[in-house]
């Protein structure tokens, strides 16, 4: 890390570390909150959106105004129930709501919908798997998956003070906690846990991920204790974290802020620290409350939620594979690398056109190669995602059946491919329209090779001499005779022969 503690010396902050960071067990405990990808928010059917004009996606509901009545968005209940069966937990089969009370300028109610107890949420008791970083996994446990509401968003307004845009307010808000005693003891898994957590959940199609826009945010809790300690430290809750850089950047800190606390002579406070981006630094926002603070207590406006047996099989019956169990499939029967897998697999609609392409027939390295190279550059070019643009699977299956049967060099493919990605022809149809196709008759590539010798006498003088690096000139000269179709490996082959036997 870049950045010590306010007050500390970089140099001795950083030996203090050398010689007492092995004597310290961190621990990062783990509350993701995922804004839920459905069309109108929790208990109101104002629309969900991002951005917008402040105050323009609001209503009495979701304002908190007397006499109002909430009702629950079933779709939002279903995506949270989707999000727990994948992530191996217990489904409690009745579970209610309850207020969570405290005040705050973005909560317009006083207090904020949510669930609270051990087996009351939605799901409980679950798993997650992550990276060892030997090949293998380790198990991050779940202590609950909830749902629940977001709050508004304060503002800084040009003119001084602060205002507040209650368009997020009431937005239906799923919440997932790991257990304690916490299984994470390093940034870098917190780093993997939220980045697989975050794939989970794009693939089930409840969360876009976007931690930029706040759609996903993460808040570790980090604590320090010395080694052989049976009691846990005080923990630190820290926030405003939209990377996964800024999460395995701001747990590092923390730890190395809380040691050097520690160690001279002071004491961890239960904060809820900010994170600033530019500083690499956390500061503090506030004094942490207590569980007891919030007054938890059912909601005497909304009915227990109690499901079915028959439902919840068919919500397990629908997910879909996962990402890691689909990234160990790709190595194992597809024989594709760990990075080749990653890339694959980091976006749901990405790995489905691969998948479409293997099951038309493609090779799956060349697909690979294909999708992530020519592909991947022409749809960054133009801000596209796959689906959007003209080429299908069946496009780089083509591409790939015309390089392996000869009839095109690996150089007209990519000139062929290009001119697909304009147009959505396929690259067959267009190299037959122009007469395209490569040249690989021996006879016919002798006759261009006997007639690029004859024309450049002294080149071969050279090269008899010795000086074989010519031998590429010569070879430039042959494709630019064949407009660029001869055969590459066939014709330097050829060349090779004719020059040893002159």
């Amino acid at each position: 890390m870049k950045c010590a503690p306010s007050g500390a010396n970089g140099a001795v902050f950083g030996r203090l570390l050398t010689q007492r960071m092995a004597n310290y067990l961190p621990s990062v405990g783990m509350e993701v909150h995922a804004e839920l990808a459905t069309r109108s928010k929790m208990f109101c059917r104002c629309p969900v959106a991002f951005g917008g004009e402040p105050n323009t996606r609001v209503c009495p509901i979701c304002l908190g105004m007397p006499g109002t009545l909430p009702v629950p968005n079933k779709a939002a209940i279903e995506m949270v129930l989707k999000t727990a069966l994948a992530l191996n937990c217990k489904i409690a089969m009745t579970s209610i709501f309850h207020r969570k009370n405290y005040f705050y300028p973005d909560l317009p109610k006083g207090y904020q919908v949510s669930q609270y107890g051990d087996t009351n949420p939605l799901g409980y008791d679950g798993y997650l798997e992550i990276p060892n970083g030997s090949g293998g996994t380790k198990k991050v446990r779940i202590r609950r998956v909830h749902l629940e509401e977001d709050t508004g968003k304060l503002m800084h307004l040009p003119s001084g003070g602060s205002g507040v845009d209650y368009n997020r307010a009431g937005t239906p808000l799923m919440e997932i906690v790991t257990e304690f005693p916490p299984d994470i003891s390093n940034p870098t898994e917190a780093r993997d846990y939220l980045s697989q957590l975050r794939q989970i959940l794009i693939y089930l199609g409840v969360c876009d991920g976007k931690m930029e826009e706040g759609s996903l945010r993460c808040e570790p809790n980090i604590s320090v204790r010395v080694e052989g300690a049976e009691k846990y430290g005080t923990k630190t809750e820290l926030k405003n974290l939209n990377s996964f850089r800024s999460v395995q950047l701001g747990v590092a800190f923390e730890v190395r802020r809380q040691i050097a606390e520690l160690e001279n002579g002071g004491k961890v406070l239960q904060e809820t620290r900010g994170w600033n981006e530019q500083k690499e630094a956390s500061y503090i926002m506030r004094l942490k409350e207590e569980e007891n603070d919030y007054r938890y207590f059912p909601d005497p406006d909304l009915a227990p939620m109690v499901f079915e047996e028959s439902m919840i099989e068919a919500l397990r019956a629908g997910l879909p594979e996962l990402p890691m169990a689909k990234g160990l499939r790709y190595q194992s029967e597809l024989g594709l690398s760990e990075y080749d897998t990653g890339v694959l697999i980091a976006d749901r609609p990405w790995s489905e056109f691969f998948e479409q392409a293997v099951a038309l027939g493609g090779e799956p390295k060349t697909i690979c190669n294909w999708m992530t190279g020519d592909f991947a550059k022409l749809l960054n070019e133009k801000s596209l995602a796959p689906g959007e643009s003209k080429i299908t699977p069946q496009h780089i299956v083509d591409l790939t059946k015309l390089v392996e049967s000869g009839s095109v060099s690996g150089k007209m493919a990519k000139e062929l491919f290009a001119e697909s990605f304009q147009d959505g022809r396929l690259p067959s149809e267009i190299a037959k329209s122009k007469g395209a196709s490569q040249i690989s008759d021996v006879d016919e590539i002798l006759a261009v090779v006997k007639k690029v010798l004859a024309e450049n006498p002294e080149i071969v003088a050279k090269y008899k001499a010795g000086n074989t690096s010519v031998k590429g000139f010569l070879v430039g000269q042959i494709m630019k005779l064949s407009g660029g179709r001869a055969n590459p490996g066939l014709a330097q082959k050829i060349l090779g022969d004719e020059l040893e036997n002159m």
